[in-house]
């Protein structure tokens, strides 16, 4: 008799609220698959750590799949709050060991523009040397290596996911993070939005449905042997946030409400960080989703928030089409 399949994998999505991990486990349900998340007390560094012990001992003795989409830490968090994120998967990944058998794999959602933020030569890619400029950034690579000594001892297959700028529905407008979500917010609220970067800055923006078509696909292609990989996740098409105001512009035909700040952040924020990847390349073709539809999608998102009467205006009713595509 065969190994299982891939939609007989049990999968563990680590974060499974945030945007990527919800967005991941949307695509393993669409696959099949047994989808299994733990509600982690993130706020006590030994409770996260018994609690995701507890999870992880639930699961088969192999034919698994890890997701650890988790992780609430930005440029702007202190340097005590990315010592204990990166403490919380050390101890657990430590004391964790799974008994040896096929069909094991870990994800690990790291970041491109953390990791590479000082490097040079873009655009960057997998075998671009990391030179991190920001705690955040080292606080990605240290749990990169954490995540790998893992995969090296328990012969466990890793995919290091180095995401480029996410964005979508279900972004945390919380965080200090997420310029389209935070432009799209500012759209609907016309409360204006501080940029303190020139708007001629390169990212690479990628459709978060996207990023998990990308990280599902490719730890499927690493899992068998227990191999260990690195891929850069990117749409590969940069925009500047110039270019980004325009799009936004267009669907709602109203001019975005920013102004031009400074803030000390602004050191770790560099000109270029266009992205490209030369491993597996058989998912270039998942990014599918047009920066347009995206921000459509984003805005529907927010505007379904909040009623109008409560402060986001319909912007959307006649400016965007049924499928979410801007309407000139």
């Amino acid at each position: 008799m065969g190994a299982p399949g891939p939609a007989q994998r049990v999968a563990w999505v680590v974060g499974a609220g945030g945007l990527l991990g919800s967005a991941v486990c949307r695509r393993l349900e669409s696959l099949g698959r047994e989808v299994r998340s733990t509600a982690v007390p993130w706020g006590d560094r030994e409770a996260s750590v018994e609690a995701l012990l507890r999870a992880a001992g639930e699961l088969p003795a192999a034919d698994w799949e890890v997701y650890w989409c988790a992780g609430a830490g930005v440029i702007a968090t202190s340097q005590a709050d990315l010592d204990t994120e990166v403490s919380v998967l050390e101890s657990f990944l430590d004391r964790w060991d799974p008994a040896p058998g096929p069909g094991r794999g870990l994800f690990l959602a790291s970041s491109a523009g953390g990791v590479y933020a000082g490097s040079t030569g873009a655009p960057f890619t997998e075998h671009t040397e990391p030179a991190p400029i920001s705690p955040y950034g080292l606080a990605k690579l240290r749990a990169e290596e954490i995540a790998t000594a893992f995969a090296v001892r328990t012969g466990t297959g890793l995919l290091v996911g180095r995401l480029s700028n996410l964005y979508g529905p279900g972004q945390d407008v919380g965080k200090p993070q997420g310029l389209i979500t935070q432009l799209c917010r500012a759209q609907l609220t016309r409360q204006p939005l501080s940029i303190y970067v020139s708007l001629d800055t390169m990212r690479d923006y990628l459709f978060v449905d996207d990023a998990a078509r990308m990280a599902v696909s490719t730890l499927d292609a690493v899992l068998p042997g227990g191999r260990r990989a690195l891929k850069v996740l990117a749409s590969e098409r940069s925009s500047t946030i110039g270019a980004v105001l325009g799009d936004l512009h267009r669907i709602t035909r109203r001019r975005p409400p920013i102004v031009q700040g400074t803030s000390a952040n602004a050191r770790f924020q560099v000109r270029d960080l266009r992205l490209r990847s030369v491993a597996w390349p058989h998912t270039a073709g998942l990014a599918s989703t047009p920066m347009v539809s995206g921000i459509a999608a984003t805005l529907r998102s927010l505007q379904g928030e909040r009623t109008p009467a409560r402060g986001y205006p319909a912007v959307l009713r006649t400016a965007t089409g049924p499928g979410g595509e801007g309407k000139p």
